[in-house]
């Protein structure tokens, strides 16, 4: 919503919001938007274990979707403002551009997760579907290389984002390597 208003603000009166590059404005702007919602999807149940509060974990799966969302729009952001609905210019960046390479990969891992994202897909998969939901990790990876590659100017945000993305790895081996000695203990 916020964005809209700036568009319209843009539109009547030119550079003021979006600078002299609009397009790539608005592409940059929602992929920023999209890491930072990948980010807080994977934090939520780091925040859940933290503070003891389970069912914050019911949050996980609408803001998975919009993270979704969000990188479709940035992709078709993209598609439409910077290649101008071309798929040879598309296809010539996604070869030579590592960082389209990288969203790319990002957004196609995602679309499983989204797709498998409800209950019912939860039963038909049953324990398959954590392993599958782990493509997470790999998602998440390849949107931080994205923005990485993509960085043109301070590196201030990719540092940030890989900190925090770090910190959450970290955690979750953390967690991990816990349950297994408490499982180990238990069965001596």
């Amino acid at each position: 919503m916020l964005m809209g208003w700036d568009v319209a603000i843009e539109i009547r009166s030119p550079g003021s919001v979006f600078g002299a590059d609009p397009a790539e404005a608005i592409v940059v702007l929602l992929g920023t938007w999209t890491i930072r919602l990948l980010l807080v999807t994977l934090s939520i149940s780091t925040v859940a274990r933290i503070f003891k509060r389970p069912r914050i974990v019911t949050l996980r799966r609408t803001v998975g979707l919009w993270t979704f969302v969000y990188a479709c729009i940035h992709f078709t952001a993209y598609f439409t403002l910077l290649a101008e609905f071309s798929i040879s210019a598309w296809l010539e960046d996604f070869s030579e551009r590592t960082y389209i390479t990288a969203g790319m990969a990002a957004l196609m891992l995602l679309i499983p997760l989204a797709v498998t994202s409800t209950r019912n897909w939860q039963r038909r998969l049953g324990l398959r579907w954590r392993k599958l939901h782990t493509l997470i990790y790999p998602a998440a990876m390849a949107a931080l290389l994205h923005v990485l590659w993509a960085a043109k100017a301070s590196f201030l945000d990719v540092f940030i984002y890989g900190l925090a993305l770090a910190i959450l790895f970290g955690e979750r081996i953390v967690v991990r390597i816990r349950r297994r000695a408490g499982r180990g203990a238990i069965s001596r």
